[in-house]
């Protein structure tokens, strides 16, 4: 048995136009999970084929254009689940949820938000709020649980190349980020902080919008791999690999990693 439990996650923006790039990275790096977000693919329609080619189990629940979730998995996952379940909308397109080498796994796409005034915020928080209802109700803090995926929101200022600029953006605001904290709070560790407690300038996201954001370093870190104390304490490192971000049509984000020491 390999020594370590490797986790990775990465928003795609569209599995189909970046399929390429995730067999690619799965087939040099062979994490034993990788959670993908924004697949805006109908399940009919899902690329199945290239993940079992190159040797990976693949669980989805996606939508046609937008939103979407995946997980790739070397073992046979189990107890697959998607959506929230607290009878309001279940949202099933956003969260995903197995169990694989023991381990739960909940992998999301947060919503956005889109602006601070808008309903779409409104939901957002809401959201936010339901997941961690959802988390009490189905696992324990003092129990292993990896909870990746996009959150769409930024932690820390540190986390943002100008957190005085973008204080009241939909993914940096005081509310989104005290929404997150809350979670945190039910029992998670950002395993990317537990190794790099102080490090600016770490992001796992660059706007196509702004010329030259990767190389001016005007980024965010948005997408996570977080877990519950005890696993968290078993976790080894974590790193952002931004390579594929520098890949011809490469996706807007780039792929966190965690790896985790197996008992």
């Amino acid at each position: 048995m390999a020594s370590s439990l490797v986790v990775a996650t990465f928003n795609t923006n569209s599995i189909r136009s970046r399929l390429g790039i995730v067999t690619d990275w799965l087939t040099t790096h062979r994490p034993d999970i990788l959670c993908l977000q924004e697949t805006k693919v109908q399940d009919k329609d899902f690329p199945e084929a290239p993940f079992e080619e190159v040797g990976y189990h693949i669980t989805y629940r996606g939508q046609k254009a937008h939103a979407g979730v995946a997980i790739a998995t070397r073992d046979v996952p189990k107890n697959v689940a998607a959506g929230l379940d607290d009878g309001g909308t279940a949202d099933e397109a956003r969260l995903l949820r197995l169990t694989v080498a023991g381990i739960p796994v909940v992998n999301t796409y947060v919503p956005m938000g889109e602006k601070v005034d808008s309903p779409k915020f409104a939901y957002k928080l809401e959201w936010l709020a339901r997941l961690r209802a959802y988390f009490e109700k189905h696992f324990r803090p003092d129990e292993p649980l990896l909870w990746c995926g996009d959150f769409n929101v930024a932690p820390e200022a540190i986390d943002v190349h100008d957190p005085v600029r973008l204080k009241k953006h939909v993914d940096f605001h005081p509310d989104a980020r005290a929404a997150l904290e809350e979670l945190r709070a039910w029992g998670f560790v950002d395993v990317f902080r537990r190794h790099h407690p102080d490090e600016a300038g770490q992001y796992t996201f660059w706007d196509y919008r702004v010329t030259g954001a990767l190389e001016r370093g005007v980024g965010w870190r948005v997408d996570h791999i977080w877990a519950t104390r005890p696993l968290a304490e078993a976790s080894a490192d974590a790193w952002i690999d931004v390579e594929p971000r520098r890949a011809e049509r490469p996706s807007d984000h780039t792929f966190l990693v965690a790896a985790f020491k197996r008992s």
